[in-house]
């Protein structure tokens, strides 16, 4: 069922006609953007969604993890002591103390909220897992282990469909309307055909995610990174961001660019809910050579350290039984294994005395409850279990912290600090939350959260004009 309604989500768009412009737009039709959309249209506003490429879902589809949320119903069901505070704490500290207090403060109050809400529209999120940095396990997911992104998309879409909200994929906004006074008066938009049209509105949402997926702009602030591969969708280009800054938004945070330690060689995430849930890395000599569990960059920082530059992602049968989205890196040939260790180390071409001696070790230390090596603060699995699997991978482009500047009511900001009118913005496309590095499990809670924020404040500023 989830498939068929996703590949309705990934190549359908519907309309609904409205007599004059509508009460607002917004750009970008992936988790931030349906979050404000159908946050609009229960407020009673009419509004459009316009989406550049041939589907909507934007990288949110391509999200494995979780949403990350403290305080939760769930988390009190399992017993996990976690609290808002702790949150706040564990991404502040994964960020490098970059983040801004007050939208972080904002995010980890209202992320339990956006569970809540999403799970109203008909999410499954009855499973929690542990994410990179995170004291507790918070990363809220689909009860078989699936990926989040394609459930966070389906039951939005489905939310849109049932208010009749219009949907224009391959509809291009190439410019942003301004009154004399420097207020949101419209988008001026460009079709697949090359022909343009203008759509009159008071408010607009921009919700176009990152620039994961440009280069230029990516080596313009990081030039290391030149030549990286990117887990992101070839549509995160940083449009938003170069639209807004033409009416004189800010931004911030634009040198602040993640690199995911688990990409596969063609730039295909290998999600971090793997490790969270048992797996190990180990580099080309069979060896572990870090804390699996420390924050993205932690890692990547390791990784590139190893011979080649890269690792493999290990993992048993028990594990694989904890997610179904590990069936997947299989279904799309990434995967290599073994019914034994050394059939494995075969595989992955590593020497099997080391890789035995590894997955040995390892499984002693599950069986004491410490990591002798790298201490792990959680070791689920003692990986015993055949078959074993391994995926080999490097770090890549995975998520733009910097973006525009935004306060708590995710009103777009000039350089002078001060809301540019009928102007906001919500998601990737937004810098001050994530900071120096964005935790696992953070982007989903940060899109939806942020995505309510920007479609109740929209509906405000509608209302002051009256």
């Amino acid at each position: 069922m989830k498939k068929t309604v996703l590949a309705a989500v990934l190549s359908t768009a519907f309309a609904a006609a409205y007599a004059a412009g509508p009460d607002a737009v917004v750009i970008g039709a992936g988790g931030a953007g349906l979050s404000a959309a159908v946050t609009l249209s229960d407020l009673g506003r009419s509004v459009v969604v316009l989406e550049k490429m041939p589907m909507i879902g934007g990288n949110t589809v391509r999200a494995e993890g979780g949403i990350n949320a403290a305080e939760t119903p769930l988390q009190k069901k399992l017993g996990i002591p976690d609290t808002i505070d702790q949150f706040y704490k564990d991404t502040m500290k994964g960020g490098h103390n970059l983040n801004d207090p007050e939208l972080l403060r904002t995010m980890t109050t209202h992320a339990k909220d956006s569970v809540a809400w999403l799970e109203s529209l008909g999410a499954d999120l009855g499973a929690v897992g542990r994410s990179g940095g995170a004291k507790y396990p918070r990363a809220h997911r689909p009860t078989d282990g699936s990926a989040i992104g394609p459930e966070v998309i389906r039951v939005l879409y489905k939310a849109a469909k049932d208010r009749k909200i219009e949907m224009r994929t391959q509809n291009r906004v190439v410019e942003l309307l301004t009154d004399k006074s420097g207020a949101v008066a419209g988008v001026k938009v460009s079709t697949k055909d090359g022909k343009t049209y203008t759509i009159d509105t008071k408010a607009v949402v921009i919700a176009t995610g990152g620039f994961g997926a440009n280069q230029d702009l990516l080596v313009k602030y990081q030039p290391k990174l030149k030549g990286y591969a990117t887990t992101n969708h070839p549509g995160a280009t940083g449009d938003g961001i170069l639209l807004a800054e033409k009416i004189g938004a800010a931004t911030v945070d634009m040198k602040q660019i993640q690199a995911h330690p688990t990409a596969a060689p063609n730039g295909t995430l290998i999600s971090e809910s793997v490790r969270g849930d048992g797996a190990i890395l180990v580099n080309a000599d069979g060896k572990r050579f870090t804390n699996e569990l420390l924050t993205r960059d932690a890692v990547s920082a390791k990784e590139l350290e190893q011979p080649g530059k890269f690792a493999w992602v290990v993992w048993d049968d028990a594990t694989r039984q904890t997610a179904k989205l590990m069936d997947s890196y299989k279904k799309l040939g990434l995967t290599v294994e073994g019914n034994t260790v050394a059939e494995l180390a075969r595989a992955m071409n590593v020497p099997a005395a080391n890789l035995e001696a590894t997955m040995a070790q390892y499984a002693k230390d599950q069986a004491a409850g410490k990591d002798s090596q790298f201490g792990r603060p959680e070791l689920l699995q003692p990986l015993t279990k055949a078959p074993f699997f391994a995926v080999k991978v490097q770090p890549a482009v995975h998520h733009t912290m910097g973006g525009l500047k935004i306060d708590t009511k995710a009103e777009v900001l000039n350089a002078e600090g001060k809301a540019i009118p009928g102007l906001f913005a919500a998601g990737e496309v937004t810098g001050g939350v994530h900071g120096g590095n964005r935790l696992g499990g953070n982007a989903q809670a940060d899109i939806v959260t942020f995505g309510r924020i920007a479609g109740q404040s929209a509906d405000a500023w509608l209302k002051s004009l009256k």
